[in-house]
């Protein structure tokens, strides 16, 4: 790989393959009116990011055009296979174009040849003449363009190609890129090449035979099945060599010296940024002193809460109260909310479930430092009159529904979930405090409100224990004084409001972190309140049954382990565990307590307990004992009495990866290793005349470790849909894939996923039970097969050192904050967690776009169809049987498509009458 030093003399942009690549790795974004952008946002973008890095350079940005091209008259099947251009693509194309010209940047768009074609004819003339050249692209075609005057750059990762870097990348230098994808073939484009030929035999051939044509006369010296089937396709090969080729010969009316830059139409960019809703580019414009369009001037679209709060030289240091009781005092606040450009509420309900929780008041803030809070259920001596809750929510309930009033709020899905409980459908889900503080920052502070305003406000709300007090004798919210309980939650909604412009100025700096935000979190908002209120059904009787045998299963336990033991004893008391183990019967003491205790936790006892029988007995009842008080005896407490439907709730702002977590119940850890764990999964059921709908992503980490590193190897055995863990071992063990054992897949697999866990050689050695020289010689294998694996966890671990963070593919910034921890353990910790945090993190991003996608296809087609549950990989839906194919197709289209990667994503999908039989 090249640095970068001087800026080329000229940059020829391949268009297409902006357009494509930011189309399925950016999140779907539309405009009020619904003119899908994202695709428009993300091409623009890159061509700014490029014009930015390169000031100096010509340039010229290069499309397909519309219809066949001359490759389909040589080869009717050539890109055959290819689904039509979706709508929502094909309707960006336009607004890209126009905006282009707008900045006043060459566009070319040629008849009959590819975008490729028109590249490489400028390209070549260029390097005639001894100009320098960058072309701009994700299309790995464009390699064999590469010579000493011609550099790509890939804009999504910034990886730079010269001759020598293409010769490292693909294993051939560019002149031989094309017999490369000759031999290869390229199923997007349906080029034929040697059935069964990938880029390993390919480039062993080219090494040997020094060309494709060098391969060809020597076919008959190549054995065994490829031998036959390379003979046999000497024309489908040749066949594909002509169409792998770009074309440097193809008549032009324009020139590579006349690809200049001309002045900017800004009026333009204006009138398109307005149409298209990029409210920052339109702020750019805009301080530049660039008029608005008259659209905008006349106020035409809503207002979101992308605009900055209303200016304030400083907002005052308190909160002003307003209490609300009677109905003209309500009109007022109406009306004050209603004039306002936006508003903050906050609903203060009991804790408790989000389908039973008492409401006690609401509050509203329009204005930092004004606040008001309507009492609804305060129950107390001496209690002033108040306004009747159905008043209050039938005179709030238009303006919350109010599509076109941005509404800024702390946990808005909690809070939809207690209007909707009202027939109240919040609407627009914009500005969330909770969300936003995780975006910016997911470890800073655990991201209650009043933490929050700690971190980026003067001021912070007081904390609710200063009025209810601690402990047993704490009052509920309902029996607090008006006065006192007004001013705290008042004061609550004055800081959701201030930090709703706060963070959003933290957002806007980075980005990619808005991005994230406002096209990945605050989407979900909607798709998991649906979720949640679809709950699952749960058969409580078979938990019951359950429950019962688990109680007989321990009580027996318990004696064999008196048994062992020569006594009785509390097998849940760690101190008389100890004494048992380490006093009584003298086992060996593998590690210590911090007060030098002799060590009873888990990992302690499953190492004892490959030698001894009673700690074996003890991890058994542990493990009896959890499943039956979490989830046999607890889960049918928790099922609702009307439906038998359990409603968990997911929440976006706990793990530090991105992913989500579930609680009351928590659905994400039921054991599924162990068939008691399985029958578990049995209790959660479907209606009748339906089905229950598991859809797993495969191995998404695996993949994720392959595009993040570009490690050819580990391309290759995905992009062949080969078993990874079987493709590993025949590297690392040094077999033909066809002689793989299942033990040496079984120490693939641990190594597979070990490393991407930040595993040492001391760790796999004991995962595997063999010597840790033993596992240091697989680890060191592997990483000889698969070098691009260990760059790529040196580079993440040293960007994690230098910046204290790391990235997922969509730029979700996970930081290390024990990375710079005075414990060494800590840090050696913190350095495991980078490898991994990028991939996790990434594998939350992509499921969560899924999810956007097929909430927003569920509710606008009649399919009778609901989704679930989210547990880390997997989506459980519940279908009508008349639906079911429909549903799974539409399914795994959704989530293999949810992003853009160098590997497929792969889908598994389950069907069952309960979660075990989908799963």
């Amino acid at each position: 790989m090249a640095e970068s030093t001087d800026s080329p003399d000229l940059i020829l942009v391949d268009g297409s393959s902006y357009l494509f690549r930011a189309f399925h790795a950016l999140p779907p974004m539309m405009t009020s009116g619904g003119q899908p952008t994202g695709a428009v946002r993300g091409v623009v973008s890159m061509i700014r990011n490029l014009l930015n890095q390169y000031p100096d350079s010509r340039i010229g940005i290069v499309f397909d055009a519309k219809g066949k091209t001359f490759r389909n008259d040589i080869y009717a099947e050539y890109k055959a296979h290819r689904p039509p251009m979706p709508d929502d693509l094909r309707s960006q194309i336009e607004p890209i174009h126009r905006i282009i010209r707008a900045m006043g940047l060459p566009l070319l768009v040629v008849e009959n040849v590819e975008a490729d074609d028109v590249i490489g004819t400028l390209a070549h003339r260029a390097g005639g003449e001894n100009v320098s050249t960058l072309i701009s692209t994700g299309d790995k075609d464009l390699a064999q363009l590469v010579t000493g005057q011609v550099t790509l750059i890939n804009t999504m990762n910034d990886e730079l190609l010269d001759p020598p870097g293409v010769k490292a990348k693909f294993g051939v230098p560019p002149e031989r890129i094309i017999d490369l994808l000759a031999l290869m073939g390229d199923k997007s484009d349906n080029i034929p090449g040697v059935p069964g030929v990938g880029a390993k035999t390919a480039e062993k051939w080219l090494k040997e035979y020094g060309s494709m044509r060098g391969i060809i006369d020597n076919a008959e010296a190549i054995k065994g099945k490829v031998g036959e089937k390379l003979r046999d396709n000497i024309e489908l090969l040749e066949l594909s060599y002509l169409l792998a080729t770009i074309r440097t010969d193809v008549p032009l009316d324009t020139d590579y010296k006349r690809l200049e830059r001309q002045d900017e139409d800004k009026q333009e960019l204006h009138r398109i940024f307005s149409e298209l809703e990029f409210r920052t580019w339109l702020r750019e414009l805009e301080a530049e002193g660039v008029t608005a369009a008259p659209a905008a001037e006349t106020g035409a679209g809503p207002q979101t809460d992308e605009a900055a709060p209303e200016a304030e030289e400083k907002p005052p240091a308190g909160t002003q109260c307003t209490v609300v009781t009677s109905a003209d005092q309500l009109q007022e606040l109406l009306a004050e909310l209603q004039s306002s450009p936006r508003f903050s509420f906050n609903i203060e309900a009991e804790p408790g479930h989000f389908l039973e929780a008492r409401i006690v008041g609401i509050s509203f803030c329009a204005k930092a430092g004004k606040a008001a809070y309507i009492p609804l259920d305060h129950d107390y001596e001496g209690r002033p009159e108040l306004l009747s809750a159905e008043q209050v929510f039938a005179a709030v309930k238009p303006l919350l529904e109010n599509a076109l009033k941005p509404k800024c709020g702390y946990d808005l899905k909690h809070q939809m979930h207690l209007l909707r409980n009202l027939d109240i459908d919040l609407r627009p889900v914009k500005s969330d405090v909770l969300l936003a503080s995780y975006v910016v920052n997911s470890v800073a502070v655990r991201h209650q409100l009043n933490a929050i305003a700690r971190r980026y406000l003067e001021s912070a709300p007081k904390d609710l224990e200063s009025l209810t007090g601690k402990g047993r004798g704490r009052l509920e919210m309902h029996r607090l004084a008006i006065e006192d309980f007004g001013a705290w939650a008042a004061e609550r909604a004055d800081m959701i409001l201030r930090l709703a412009g706060e963070l959003g100025k933290h957002l806007r700096d980075n980005g990619h972190l808005e991005g994230l935000y406002r096209y990945f979190e605050m989407p979900l908002v909607p798709v998991l309140q649906r979720m949640e209120r679809n709950g699952i059904k749960l058969d409580s009787a078979a938990l019951g049954r359950q429950s019962a045998e688990l109680a007989e299963q321990l009580e027996a336990l318990e004696e064999t382990a008196f048994t062992l033991a020569g006594d009785s004893f509390n097998l849940s008391s760690p101190k008389q565990l100890q004494a048992l183990l380490y006093d009584k019967l003298d086992l060996p003491v593998l590690r210590k307590t911090p007060t030098g205790q002799p060590s009873t936790a888990e990992d302690v006892l499953q190492e004892l307990a490959e030698d001894y029988e009673l700690p074996q007995v003890i991890l058994r009842h542990r493990s009896l004992t959890k499943l039956k008080s979490t989830y046999t005896d607890k889960l049918p407490q928790e099922a609702n009495a009307g439906a038998g439907r359990v409603h968990s709730s997911f929440q976006q702002a706990v793990a530090a990866t991105g992913r989500l977590s579930s609680i009351d119940p928590n659905l994400q850890n039921i054991p599924v290793r162990t068939a008691e764990g399985r029958r578990v999964r049995q209790a959660f059921v479907c209606e009748p005349g339906y089905k229950l709908v598991a859809a797993d992503y495969s191995q998404v980490e695996l993949r994720i470790m392959a595009h993040l590193s570009g490690d050819p190897g580990l391309l290759e055995a995905f992009s062949r849909a080969e078993d990874i863990h079987r493709a590993t071992a025949a590297e690392v063990f040094g077999v033909p894939l066809d002689a793989v054992d299942p033990d040496q897949r079984r120490s693939a697999k641990a190594i597979n996923f070990g490393l991407i866990y930040g595993m040492s050689a001391f760790g796999l050695g004991r995962q595997l039970n063999i010597a840790r020289n033993e596992a240091q010689q697989y680890v060191d294998r592997y990483f000889e097969r698969y070098p691009g694996v260990r760059t790529f966890m040196d580079r993440t671990q040293a960007q994690a050192t230098e910046l204290g963070y790391v990235e997922t593919v969509f730029g979700r910034r996970l930081y290390l904050p024990d990375l710079r921890a005075g414990r060494a353990m800590l840090r050696r910790a913190a350095l495991r967690t980078a490898i991994n945090a990028p991939m996790q993190g990434t594998a939350a991003d992509i499921i969560k776009q899924a999810m956007i996608d097929i909430d927003l296809w569920l509710e606008s087609e009649p399919i009778d169809a609901r989704m679930l549950l989210q547990v880390h990989d997997e989506l459980v839906f519940e279908v009508n049987e008349n639906d079911l194919q429909l549903l799974c197709d539409g399914v795994r289209f959704r989530m293999i498509s949810a992003a853009a990667l160098d590997v497929p994503l792969v889908v598994d999908i389950g069907i069952g009458n309960n979660w075990d039989e989908a799963h």
